[in-house]
């Protein structure tokens, strides 16, 4: 598996694994993957040895250091590939562009979504707040958590 830049030709894709992924809420369409990409934010995605997409994500970064802020906008991993290492693989590309430029890290997740919730914490987010009924139309709360910059190189490893 290989994290490189998401490519224009994979947000038809995008948005179908958006459909599968989050059908209780309002998954973005292909139109709103070419407007982040149009804005200028930063997505990567996680491609098989046959250059198939199996996942995405996407991070903003604002600011400038030391008050720089990245916020993850979405993680998303095709179902038949999850707990394959392409959700942490995205995770820590985003994160990495986050330490380039020294920015905290905010994100927003499910409050019943343990995996990912899991996933967060092993990569040094905390949990700061709770926005209730976040998710529409499905009415789920979600957690925000924050990580701040890092520094080193490899910064998972270092915390083990």
């Amino acid at each position: 598996m290989r994290v490189l830049k998401l490519r224009r030709s994979d947000l038809k894709r995008c948005a179908e694994l958006e459909r599968v992924l989050f059908p209780g809420d309002d998954p973005w369409s292909r139109e709103m993957f070419a407007a982040e990409l149009d804005m200028g934010h930063y997505y990567v995605g996680a491609y098989d040895e046959h250059d198939r997409l199996l996942g995405y994500a996407g991070l903003a970064v604002v600011g400038r250091p030391p008050h720089a802020e990245a916020e993850v906008h979405t993680i998303g991993v095709d179902p038949e590939h999850q707990r394959r290492g392409a959700g942490t693989a995205l995770l820590r590309a985003l994160l990495a562009r986050a330490d380039e430029h020294r920015a905290t890290t905010f994100l927003e997740v499910r409050t019943d979504n343990d995996t990912a919730i899991g996933l967060y914490r092993a990569h040094g987010f905390e949990i700061v707040g709770l926005r209730k009924r976040y998710y529409q139309p499905s009415g789920a709360d979600a957690h925000t958590m924050r990580r701040p910059p890092r520094t080193s190189p490899n910064p998972v490893e270092e915390a083990g």
